[in-house]
Order: structure tokens, then sequence, then C-alpha cells
């Protein structure tokens, strides 16, 4: 226990890795079940609790005679929040809804949301294609259901093909039936 109480660059180093990695299981945990995976987001609570044991527990030795542990502790759980964050985005658990708003009454869109369909069909896309109004005029409206990997994909291929198509996406908690590829 006499490593814990030192005043030593390692304990310094210890509490910013250790927070750091901590923090960054937090919120990945968070984002996991928040979006339904409670199995996976408890495992990970095993994990997370285990550091901050540990960690908390070197902080709290010193922390009369050494300041500084309290400083690191801190700035290492704004760190781990930033880094979670990434690779939760990198990870991009669960599944998402894309809604694309055509106008259908300009000639350069003529029959553009039916090719942007099949196009996003060949790529292994679901779309549901639906007729609106908007402020403006005829509207068509595209509606696809796809796993978070995919966005950024598909958002790609709308975008090469319609420039100036309203592109919207939503987080999904759930999805029941219909077509979403294991991709």
């Amino acid at each position: 226990m006499d490593f814990f109480s030192q005043q030593s660059v390692w304990i310094y180093a210890m509490i910013l890795v250790g927070k750091v990695i901590e923090v960054s299981i937090a919120t990945v945990r968070i984002m996991l079940i928040s979006r339904g995976e409670k199995t996976k987001g408890s495992i990970m609570m095993l994990v997370e609790v285990s550091l901050w044991l540990v960690i908390t527990g070197t902080v709290l030795v010193g922390f009369a005679e050494d300041i500084w542990r309290s400083a690191v502790f801190v700035l290492a759980c704004a760190i781990g929040s930033y880094v979670g964050s990434l690779i939760e985005g990198k990870l991009a658990f669960g599944l998402c809804s894309i809604q694309v708003i055509v106008a259908q009454d300009n000639m350069a869109h003529e029959n553009a949301a039916m090719n942007l369909a099949e196009s996003l069909r060949a790529n292994n896309y679901a779309v549901t294609v639906m007729e609106g109004r908007g402020k403006k005029g005829k509207r068509d409206i595209l509606v696809l259901h796809l796993k978070r990997k995919r966005i950024h994909a598909a958002i790609l291929i709308i975008k090469s093909m319609i420039k100036d198509a309203v592109i919207t996406v939503n987080d999904v908690k759930l999805i029941d039936g219909g077509y979403i590829t294991k991709k």
C-alpha cells in the first residue's frame, strides 16, 4: 500500500490511464443500454466498477497530501468521456432511420427519388418511397431503416445522386419486421 501513498509520476499515470479507460467504458455502456443492449452493458459495468474502485481508492489514499491526484482524476474524466463517445461512434451499435426529402416539381429531379431508391436497394438498403407536400410543392420522401454502421455509406449514395436532398437521421430503439441486412 506504500506505492499508492507515494507522490510519483507513476501514480498520476495510473490514475489518468485508468480513469480514461473507466469513463470510456461507462460512456459506451450507457450508449449500449440506451439502445437496448442490456446484457453487453451489464458486462461492461463489471469492468467499469472494478476500475472505479481501484482508481478512486488510489486518489483517496493520498488526497490530503497530494491535491494533484484530484486534478488528474478530473482531467481523466473529461478525456474519458470524449474518448468513450469516439469509440461508441466507431462501434455504431444500434439502428437508425434516415428520411430523405426530394422535390418532385423540379425538372432536374424528375424520377430522381425512384432512381435513388433503386440505387439504394441495389446496395442492400430497404427503402420505402412516399409522396408528401411541402411549402413549395410535392415532395418524394424516402425512408430507410438500417444499422448505424451503414449511415455514412447510405448518405454518400444519397448525396452523390441528389445534392440538394434534405436528409435527417434518427436513432431507433426497435424495428420489428421489414428488411434490414446483416451487413
